[in-house]
C-alpha cells in the first residue's frame, strides 16, 4: 500500500513545508551554514508537531489524553533516565534541545509525542484490521529503528552524549519498553486514525537522520 498516495489540499501543503524544512535542516546542519544553526532544532520539532496535528482528522478527548500522556511519560522516562542511568544508560543532554528541568530538556517530551503519534499512524496504515497489540508492537519497533539512526547524529552534533562515547544496548531496550505501552494505547484508542502528514513526517525523520549520519 502506498501510504502517501493521493496526498492533496492541506495535506500537500503541510508535506511540502515539512520537505523544505528537513532539506534546509540537512544542508544547514551538514554544511554547516552556521555553528549555531542546529540550535533551531526545537523550532523544527514544534513546527513539525503543529503541521502533523493540524491534519489530525478527528479531535476528541482521547486524542487530547493521548498527547498529554505521551508527553508526561516521555519526559518522565527521560528525566528518570538522566538522573539514574537505569533506564537508557548513562547520558547527559547538551544545549541543542533548549531549556532543561533537572538536566532534561522540556522539548524531549515534544519529541516523544511527535514520534509516538507518527509511528502509531504508520502502524495503522501498515497493519489495517490487525488487533491493537500487533500494531502497538510494530509502532514501538519503528521507534527503536529510528533511534538507531538518531543516536550517532545526536552524539556528533551535541544533542546528548553517552558515557564512554558508546550507545549501550540498554538504550534501545529502554526505548522499546517506554514506547510499547504508549503505542499500544495509541493503537487501542486511535486505531482508526489515518494522517498522511504524520506518515510523511516519520519517513522524513528516517531520511533526515540517515543522510546526516552518512555525512558524519
Amino acid at each position: 500500500m502506498d501510504i502517501l498516495k493521493n496526498v492533496q489540499g492541506r495535506e500537500k501543503t503541510a508535506v511540502l513545508i515539512l520537505l523544505v524544512l528537513y532539506l534546509v535542516g540537512i544542508f544547514g546542519i551538514g554544511l554547516p551554514i552556521h555553528p549555531d544553526f542546529i540550535l533551531l532544532t526545537p523550532l523544527n520539532l514544534l513546527v513539525s508537531l503543529a503541521l502533523m496535528l493540524w491534519n489530525h482528522p478527528a479531535w476528541n478527548g482521547r486524542v487530547a489524553w493521548y498527547l498529554a500522556i505521551a508527553y508526561l511519560v516521555g519526559f518522565g522516562a527521560e528525566l528518570f533516565g538522566v538522573q539514574t542511568g537505569l533506564l537508557f544508560g548513562d547520558y547527559v543532554y547538551g544545549r541543542v534541545l533548549g531549556p532543561k528541568v533537572w538536566g532534561t530538556p522540556l522539548m524531549i517530551g515534544v519529541n516523544w509525542v511527535m514520534l509516538g503519534y507518527a509511528a502509531g499512524v504508520v502502524a495503522n496504515y501498515l497493519l489495517p484490521g490487525w488487533r491493537w497489540p500487533a500494531r502497538g508492537a510494530l509502532a514501538a519497533a519503528l521507534m527503536v529503528a529510528l533511534d538507531v539512526l538518531i543516536e550517532p547524529v545526536a552524539m556528533a552534533y551535541g544533542f546528548w552524549s553517552w558515557a564512554g562515547d558508546a550507545v549501550p544496548l540498554r538504550n534501545y531496550i529502554g526505548w522499546f519498553v517506554v514506547a510499547l505501552p504508549l503505542e499500544c494505547l495509541f493503537a487501542a484508542w486511535l486505531g482508526g486514525i489515518r494522517n498522511k502528514v504524520a506518515a510523511a513526517l516519520f519517513i522524513l525523520q528516517f531520511l533526515f537522520f540517515l543522510i546526516l549520519g552518512a555525512l558524519i
